[in-house]
C-alpha cells in the first residue's frame, strides 16, 4: 500500500508529493515525526522492533515514530504513530524538543522532528503495542541505555535521537537554572541604588 508523504527541501519547505518508498529509494528529503516517552520517573521507553518490520527489523530503538502524511504537521503524526504503534493517546499534542536531517542507511535522508511524551499512569496503563511493530517494550533509565546500546545494537548507537534529545533538554534546564535568577538579581541589588542615589545627590549640589 503506497504511503504518501511531501517532498521538502534542505529548509523543510515542501516541493512536491510523492510515494514514501520512491522517496526512500531516490534519496529525497521528506518528514519522519517521532516520539520519547518518559515515565514520570523519568525512564525512557525502550522497545524492540518486530522482526518483519520494513526498517531496522528485530532492532532496538527509544522513539516511536514515521512518516509524516501529506497535510499533516509534525504533532499530529506524532500522535498518530504512537497510537498506531503503541496504542496510547495522548491528552495533548507533544512538545516538539527538537527537528535535525538525519541521513541514514535505511530510510534517509529525512527531516526528523523529536517529541518529549511524559505519559501519566492512565497513558501507561493504555500501552498494547502492535505486534506487528513491537516485539517488545520495557522502561529503562539514561544509564542503563548507554551501558548497554553496544549489546542491544540499538538503532545508532552514539547517533540514536535520544542522544540529541537529552542534550536539548539539559541545555534547556541551563536556561531556567539558579545562575540566572542571580544575575537577575545583580540587575536589582544595593550597589545599583547605591549608585542612584549618588546621581541624585550630585543634582542636588549643582541645583543648590
Amino acid at each position: 500500500m503506497s504511503e504518501w508523504v511531501e517532498r521538502v527541501d534542505e529548509h523543510d519547505r515542501v516541493i512536491g508529493v510523492m510515494d514514501r518508498a520512491e522517496a526512500v529509494r531516490g534519496r529525497f528529503l521528506h518528514r519522519i515525526a517521532a516520539v520519547v516517552c518518559r515515565d514520570p520517573e523519568g525512564r525512557v521507553l525502550m522497545h524492540r522492533r518486530g522482526a518483519d518490520t520494513e526498517r531496522y527489523p528485530g532492532c532496538y530503538d527509544t522513539v516511536i515514530g514515521g512518516g509524516v502524511d501529506v497535510g499533516e504537521t509534525y504533532e499530529a503524526a506524532a500522535v498518530r504513530e504512537l497510537e498506531e504503534e503503541m496504542g496510547v493517546r495522548l491528552p495533548a499534542p507533544p512538545r516538539r524538543v527538537f527537528k535535525k536531517i538525519y541521513a541514514e542507511e535505511h530510510g534517509g535522508p529525512y527531516w526528523m522532528a523529536v517529541h518529549d511524551a511524559r505519559l501519566g499512569p492512565a497513558e501507561i496503563a493504555s500501552i498494547s503495542p502492535d505486534p506487528r511493530e513491537i516485539a517488545w517494550w520495557g522502561w529503562m533509565t539514561e544509564d542503563e541505555i548507554r551501558a548497554g546500546q553496544d549489546r542491544l545494537g540499538l538503532i545508532g548507537g552514539d547517533e540514536n535521537a535520544l542522544w540529541t534529545f537529552l542534550a536539548h533538554l539539559a541545555d534547556e534546564a541551563d536556561l531556567t537554572d539558579e545562575p540566572h535568577l542571580a544575575d537577575e538579581a545583580d540587575l536589582t541589588d544595593e550597589p545599583h541604588l547605591a549608585e542612584e542615589a549618588d546621581l541624585a545627590a550630585g543634582d542636588a549640589g549643582r541645583a543648590g
